[in-house]
């Protein structure tokens, strides 16, 4: 399954990018993945092909369990969809802005809380990787 997590701005902190690394190298097993830097949210927006299933996540998303995640997205696109390219957005500072959100296949979100978007880059990596390891029936609470 080929996976894009494309982000609004760059990763600047060092430990956030440890942290990047560290689940780009356990997602090898499960995913290709692409993790793409974008200036504005409009620049992100053109970057998606037309045919991407694209899942934003957005303060005015659905909170999904990472069991929601992994049975309701991973296993759905990868057994129903089609070959498609699979996109998580993650916004900038301003958030995903209107066209983007009105783009996606659904909005998800950890939940109420504010978290910095630079955060959620590594949040959404180390959540495919759990919900992969669901899928797959492997254990994932535990490391």
């Amino acid at each position: 399954m080929k996976i894009t997590v494309a982000t609004v701005g760059r990763l600047k902190e060092d430990y956030l990018r440890a942290a990047e690394d560290e689940y780009r190298k356990r997602l090898r097993a499960y995913c290709t993945l692409d993790v793409t830097e974008h200036k504005t949210t409009e620049a992100l927006l053109a970057a998606v092909p037309s045919t991407a299933h694209l899942y934003g996540f957005d303060e005015r998303g659905d909170p999904l369990s990472s069991t929601e995640l992994a049975n309701g997205i991973l296993a759905r696109e990868a057994s129903h969809g089609g070959g498609a390219p699979l996109w998580f957005a993650i916004g900038g500072a301003d958030g995903l802005g209107d066209q983007l959100r009105q783009r996606a296949t659904r909005l998800l979100a950890f939940g109420r809380m504010t978290i910095a978007h630079r955060l959620v880059r590594v949040l959404v990596l180390e959540q495919l990787y759990r919900g992969f390891r669901i899928v797959r029936g492997e254990p994932y609470h535990r490391e």
